[in-house]
């Protein structure tokens, strides 16, 4: 399939690779003429613009648009739905709120032009290891791009599957790494719900590392002291431990380079689904303590930081390459 890629950031430019690598077209276009011509060189078609991008999609033309939330998303999609014949499908693959993509889908509507929101987990890591995808939209539109979430998707891999399926009541597409979650705005509402959740994991992490660290501390009763190896015990809990997981594994590899995490600054942004997560919660009136304290902590190390906020930092570093170094 024929694909415009608008937005080639830290993802975009990864999911454009990972598609051409299936055998689709990329037609590539981002502000950053570098970012542009970089991708051309791994085989994908450059455009100069949005509308040299309509220009160069067929008919039923394809928009992956990959940008940050807010604003650039909103403002792109407008202009697309200008260029936009009958026919054509816009796909907002970043983390945009899901009533807006509810709202998207009903103007886009008017023009004939089909709306489908992905929800995407994988970081920086996606051209690799397949990307995690919740998807909303009508059933027909989802079920025609299905070539292009499947090329994303991690598939089957070595991942050991699940007892208890059964076959013809579960879509079997989980079992590769994406589904069709429901319709306009339902994708991005799980991924939504799946960032809340990875700020009370990360959250918990961090604490019971602060913990450990501070073990060693002149508060404590002399013979209570432990100078433990915070590698060591990252390490030892990766293997076998009921606590293992892909956010223990990239902090191992932060504490194997540095314990002490000197090049992180604590200083732990959000990128708003954690309040948008604790919103949902109070409009279901459902508690969501974890969550709720998790999204407070990060809020709070802005103001003083400790060591559990630098291991924060580390995770949110590893899988997606948020940068937030010591000032």
């Amino acid at each position: 399939m024929k694909i415009g890629l608008v937005g080639l950031g830290r993802m975009g430019g990864n999911i454009a690779r990972r598609l051409m690598q299936a055998g689709h077209q990329v037609v590539a276009w981002d502000r950053s003429d570098e970012a542009v011509q970089t991708l051309a060189k791994d085989g994908a078609e450059a455009a100069t613009g949005l509308a040299d991008m309509a220009a160069k999609l067929a008919d039923k033309a394809i928009w992956w648009v990959m940008l940050p939330a807010g604003g650039p998303t909103e403002d792109t999609i407008a202009e697309i739905a200008k260029l936009g014949k009958d026919g054509d499908v816009i796909i907002d693959g970043g983390n945009s709120f899901y009533k807006d993509d509810i709202r998207r889908a009903k103007m886009l509507a008017e023009q004939g032009i089909h709306y489908v929101d992905v929800g995407t987990s994988g970081g920086v890591w996606g051209l690799e290891r397949g990307y995690c995808m919740m998807i909303g939209g009508d059933t027909e539109t989802v079920d025609h791009l299905d070539p292009i979430f499947d090329a994303l998707a991690p598939g089957l891999g070595d991942i050991v599957r699940t007892p208890g399926r059964i076959a013809d009541k579960v879509d079997q597409r989980a079992e590769k790494g994406y589904i069709h979650a429901g319709p306009a705005g339902a994708g991005h509402f799980v991924k939504m719900i799946h960032n809340g959740i990875e700020y009370g994991l990360m959250q918990a992490y961090a604490e019971g590392f602060d913990i450990l660290k501070s073990k060693n501390s002149d508060k404590l009763p002399e013979d209570e002291r432990f100078d433990l190896n915070l590698t060591d015990i990252a390490e030892v809990w990766r293997r076998g431990s009921v606590i293992s997981s892909w956010l223990l594994d990239l902090t191992a590899i932060a504490l194997a380079k540095d314990e002490m995490l000197e090049q992180f600054s604590g200083h732990v942004a959000d990128s708003g689904e954690g309040q948008w997560t604790i919103d949902a919660a109070m409009e279901e009136k459902v508690p969501a303590n974890v969550l709720t304290a998790s999204l407070f902590a990060r809020y709070r190390s802005r103001v003083e930081h400790t060591y559990g906020d630098k291991v924060l930092s580390a995770m949110r570093f590893g899988f997606g390459g948020h940068t937030e170094i010591p000032q």
